[in-house]
């Protein structure tokens, strides 16, 4: 009967061992990835930390840009109509324009 009660606390005893050796190296994991996201932690917040100025530099810069190309659409416009304008012109003048012998033909006319 002691034998089976010594045997059965030694085994209980190598079980125990057997669970505090795991937990001891699932601490040590624990330990590593806890300094790993800690460093990943602090490298974000130095990225990061001057963020929100720069967006608002950024949001002001494009709030800006918006105002100008709002002011230059309308003068870009009118050099738009002015273009089509000489274009239709154009259009006109070669239409109407008397052809002329060219050059060549005559020069080989005078023969």
């Amino acid at each position: 009967m002691v034998t089976i009660v010594v045997g059965f606390n030694v085994l209980l005893s190598l079980m125990l061992l057997y669970v505090a050796w795991k937990i001891r190296k699932l601490r040590s994991r624990l330990a590593k990835i806890t300094k790993i996201v800690l460093a990943a932690e602090r490298n974000t917040y130095k990225v990061l930390r001057g963020a929100p100025k720069l967006l608002s530099k950024g949001q002001l810069g494009a709030n800006l840009l918006t105002e100008r190309y709002q002011q230059l659409d309308p003068q870009l416009q009118r050099v738009q109509k002015i273009l089509a304008l000489f274009g239709l012109g154009q259009k006109l003048w070669l239409r109407n324009k008397p052809k002329s012998i060219g050059i060549t033909q005559r020069f080989w006319r005078r023969s």
